[in-house]
């Protein structure tokens, strides 16, 4: 009886070590995740911005340019 009740706490303790593990994974996943998404977010946003000022600076010289003549 003894030996039955070693083995079921020695494996309850391997399974639960393995469940804490599948769920840290998980969280490390989802953090992974998050961190590339904002990643993703700030590179389209200095796109943007730099677009912008592409199009400020052409407008610039244009009208710059239109007031010469």
């Amino acid at each position: 009886m003894t030996a039955i009740i070693g083995f079921l706490t020695r494996g309850g303790a391997i399974i639960g070590a393995v469940l804490l593990a599948v769920a840290l994974l998980k969280q490390l996943i989802v953090a992974v995740g998050v961190l590339v998404a904002i990643i993703k977010l700030a590179i389209i946003a200095i796109f943007v911005a730099l677009m912008v000022m592409i199009v400020f600076m052409i407008y610039r010289d244009h009208k710059k340019r239109k007031s010469e003549t």
